[in-house]
């Protein structure tokens, strides 16, 4: 079961919110990458690109192995299976209305053209 008021489940969607942090962790899915690199598709500082990585940190999507002056992030990719989880959960509600749409569909039979216009 999916816990709906977890703090870690929190931090997960609030990080992935931002397109910046998003296309941070689709560069991470390759190979771990320095900062400097995760920075230099947007055009911001070190600084504002680390803020950005502390968040994704939190949410436990990030780690930070730091070798002499290079801080190099590597992908936790296993931090997402409990935003996954909870939208599966929706995907599952959706599915059963649309079976349950597709069965109303099949079982009417289809209405005639000339009773679907509405006279001039």
């Amino acid at each position: 079961m999916v816990e709906h008021d977890s703090p870690h489940l929190d931090a997960v969607f609030h990080a992935l919110a931002d397109g910046t942090r998003r296309r941070m962790l689709r560069s991470l899915r390759g190979q771990p990458r320095s900062v400097g690199e995760l920075a230099a598709p947007f055009q911001i500082s070190l600084a504002a690109a680390s803020k950005h990585i502390k968040v994704l940190e939190r949410a436990g999507l990030v780690t930070r192995q730091i070798q002499g002056r290079t801080h190099l992030c590597h992908l936790q990719p296993q931090a997402l299976a409990e935003g996954e989880a909870w939208l599966r959960q929706y995907e599952q509600f959706w599915t059963a209305r649309l079976d349950a749409l597709d069965a109303v569909l099949q079982a009417d039979p289809p209405i005639p053209a000339s009773r679907t216009r509405t006279p001039r």
